[in-house]
């Protein structure tokens, strides 16, 4: 379905960031294109179009989060401070952060 070798670089996964101009200017170039089934990547067209190029961030742990489960920073709300998207949490672990932040 996609016509390259690779993908374009594109911001992977359950959250990201941009200003509302740029919003804009994505929605307008996701008309012009032909939507492609990875909305991620897709997402990462539509920004290749507009010459904008993704930054990662340490706040986004998408992959999850290393934990020692013995360790008491764990509970720490420090330890959550600088997260900003964590995925594979489950629904206890996520109230037990928001308890603590």
């Amino acid at each position: 379905l996609y016509n390259k070798n690779t993908y374009p670089p594109y911001a992977g996964g359950g959250g990201f960031i941009m200003d509302g101009a740029l919003a804009r200017r994505l929605h307008k170039t996701s008309e012009t294109l032909e939507l492609y089934p990875i909305d991620d990547v897709f997402l990462g067209m539509c920004l290749e179009v507009l010459k904008v190029s993704p930054v990662g961030h340490e706040g986004f742990k998408t992959f999850g989060i290393v934990k020692n489960k013995n360790s008491k920073m764990n509970k720490e709300p420090c330890f959550y401070r600088s997260m900003l998207v964590v995925h594979k949490l489950l629904p206890p672990e996520l109230l037990q952060m928001w308890d603590l932040v």
